[in-house]
């Protein structure tokens, strides 16, 4: 079993920034994909950011420029930097990660989400 904890929502500013985390622990072999999704009231939930096990990264063309993914693989982490926050940011982001319990069996697994609001 695998579980998700995310971390990091809240309140901030137009133009301020937040940092969301997203910690898996239990039986993990590997984890492959990491990413960062979110759902704004109204919308489907539309792709954030991502970050392969190799290291790359694919954003959206909204936060470009604006958010960093990271990962730290020794914590089984994955982190997303959002700078220059604007109230179009505003949803609830969700963490997604394609989870190896072994060399054959994958998991996808979604965090609890974690609400972002930008507002003055």
């Amino acid at each position: 079993q695998v579980q998700l904890v995310e971390s990091g929502g809240g309140l901030v500013q137009p133009g301020g920034s937040l940092r969301l985390s997203c910690a898996a622990s239990g039986n993990i072999f590997s984890i492959n994909a990491m990413g960062w999704y979110r759902q704004a009231p109204g919308k489907e939930r539309e792709l954030v950011a991502a970050i392969s096990s190799g290291g790359p990264t694919t954003y959206a063309d909204s936060v470009k420029g604006r958010f960093t993914i990271s990962r730290d693989n020794a914590k089984n982490t994955v982190y997303l930097q959002m700078n220059s926050l604007k109230p179009e940011d505003r949803a609830v982001y969700y963490c997604n990660l394609r989870v190896a319990i072994d060399k054959n069996r994958y998991l996808e697994l979604w965090g609890q989400g974690t609400l972002v609001t930008v507002s003055s």
